[in-house]
């Protein structure tokens, strides 16, 4: 077995797309005993792939005498989605004192993706040894958790009869949140809006994440100070008073008994004896809510639905000519099952049963040589699943002998398929499943008033589309769709309600490691499975109340 072992753990591996960090928590069950005298004493020790070489990350304590550990220590890991993270976990019965692994009695290993881990939350797998044989009954559970803290707090105040700071008019005051800093000195963390000319202020209800304002511990106390805007040149301005109390104190106040909190000035309060306050400062409502993520999602069950559209249009050339973008060359790929690969490799992790439908169009098919714009490329119409990502890439190879190659390239038939299956999960009450169409063409598109009015139609659907231009033709109309830079509209006028095309041109990618292109395709996908489900009011699977 050959590892190449860091003796320090190695640092978050490719940080550029990072989403969050994940947790992992590892448990062994009938490990094998390798001890004559007692049982064995297991370790785990985790590797990632990089750049080929398996890296050693980090390993947990040992669990002494015990063929059924439950490791304390948790393993934490960069999540990338747009990155196929390949995972080893390794199990060692600690014999000496060394660092070495081959010093280890060896007890199993697990391979996996950290894609795999996440879709599924949890997972019971068989430990093999070296020689790919199970190792004896040992099993391996691996447990998913994000590291964030992703609630939200959302107050509404007001404040009633705060000190007049004007001489000749009222005040124009706005609040200020503390929390104390790690050098016991306050943090200033938010600052609401001024409102002008009133000693009874109500400021419009705002949101900040709970770790802003407090570290996410609701019991720690904050420091709120009410201050008079001063529109003298020398930046200073008034101070009204100041209060102290916590988020717990706060999520008393309810709708119809809002919270009440005097606003003291300490001055004020040294000099004079009868001082009550410098006014009353109000909490009309507070409400922590969750702000879920990408991977809440994810790890609360939602499946990424992927479906697959192939361009068999003339223009991209005879499949038997070596020029043509569908001539598989002799390392058995072309510029289609690339962008199949990069793309299909890694959102296979997150579809439960891994059977993708696969459509072409711009072709004629036999018996009767009819165009079509949505067929199976496995001829099956009643049943266009593909196996994984190497059944699509099987029915393509074998699909291309029997099609004739023709036209035109429309491309709205597809993404009108695609958004009748999203269209019935818009029924959900919980985020479960999200479309992917991966479509794969070689230039212009002949449908583009339909195809837009499709995509706007699609924007309002749990659907996002990436495109993939092969070849070197002109991608204007791609990028067109793309919405980065304006909103796409459709012929009637109507705005997408969000952008949900990403479109790559291949040749950008043409020299760059393989997993470039997955990166650039899929960069945005993320952000907009979280943008429907968040505007759809649609919570996680198995959300957690905040």
């Amino acid at each position: 077995m050959a590892y190449t072992a860091s003796p320090t753990p190695a640092g978050p591996v490719g940080a550029q797309y990072c989403v969050c960090r994940v947790e992992l928590s590892v448990s062994g069950q009938n490990l094998l005993d390798r001890d004559v005298t007692s049982k064995s004493d297991p370790f785990c020790v985790l590797f990632m792939e990089v750049n080929g070489k398996w890296v050693e990350l980090d390993r947990t304590e040992t669990a002494v005498n015990n063929l059924n550990p439950a490791f304390s220590k948790k393993f934490i890991v960069d999540y990338h989605f747009e990155e196929v993270q390949k995972l080893k976990f390794a199990l060692f019965d600690q014999d000496k004192s060394s660092m070495q692994l081959y010093e280890h009695d060896f007890l199993g290993e697990f391979s996996c993706t950290l894609g795999m881990i996440v879709s599924s939350k949890k997972i019971t797998r068989t430990l093999l040894l070296g020689n790919g044989k199970p190792a004896g009954k040992g099993m391996i559970t691996i447990a998913a958790q994000e590291l964030s803290d992703n609630r939200v707090i959302t107050l509404s105040m007001a404040g009633r009869k705060l000190d007049k700071k004007d001489l000749f008019g009222k005040s124009d005051p706005f609040l200020e949140f503390y929390k104390p800093g790690d050098d016991g000195k306050w943090m200033l963390v938010h600052r609401t809006e001024v409102i002008k000319y009133t000693l009874d202020p109500v400021w419009k209800p705002f949101s900040v994440p709970l770790v802003s304002l407090c570290d996410g511990d609701v019991e720690k106390m904050i420091k709120v100070v009410v201050m008079c805007y001063d529109y003298d040149s020398d930046g200073g301005h008034d101070f009204i008073g100041e209060f102290q109390t916590s988020v717990a104190r706060m999520c008393e106040a309810q709708d119809a008994s809002p919270l009440e909190l005097e606003c003291i000035n300490p001055k004020k309060q040294k000099k004079k004896k009868n001082y009550k306050n410098s006014g009353i400062i109000i909490v009309k409502s507070c409400k922590i809510t969750r702000d879920f993520s990408f991977l809440d999602y994810i790890l609360g069950g939602c499946q990424l639905m992927f479906t697959v559209g192939i361009d068999f249009t003339a223009s991209n050339g005879n499949p038997r000519d070596p020029s043509s973008l569908h001539y598989i060359n002799p390392m058995g790929t072309n510029e289609y099952l690339s962008a199949i690969w990069a793309v299909g490799q890694i959102i296979q992790d997150y579809d439960s049963d891994k059977m993708f439908p696969a459509l072409g169009f711009g072709a004629q098919l036999p018996p009767d040589w009819k165009v079509s714009h949505e067929f199976a490329i496995n001829f099956n119409p009643t049943n266009p699943f593909c196996s994984g990502v190497e059944g699509i890439v099987q029915a393509y190879s074998a699909c291309l002998p029997h099609i004739r190659f023709y036209g035109p390239t429309n491309f709205s038939p597809i993404v009108n398929h695609v958004a009748r299956f999203a269209a019935q999960a818009t029924q959900q009450e919980f985020a479960t499943q999200y479309f992917i169409l991966l479509i794969i063409t070689d230039g212009v598109i002949s449908d583009m008033d339909e195809t837009r009015h499709a995509v706007v139609q699609a924007s309002k659907l749990p659907m996002s589309i990436i495109i993939v231009g092969v070849g070197n033709a002109d991608f204007a109309a791609m990028e067109f769709l793309d919405g980065d830079s304006r909103v796409l509209r459709s012929y009637t006028g109507e705005e997408a309600a969000r952008d949900i095309v990403q479109f790559v041109p291949f040749r950008d990618f043409r020299n760059a490691p393989k997993e470039t292109l997955a990166k650039a395709v899929l960069a945005e996908l993320p952000q907009q499975v979280v943008q429907y489900f968040k505007h759809q009011n649609l919570p996680p699977i198995n959300s957690e109340p905040a």
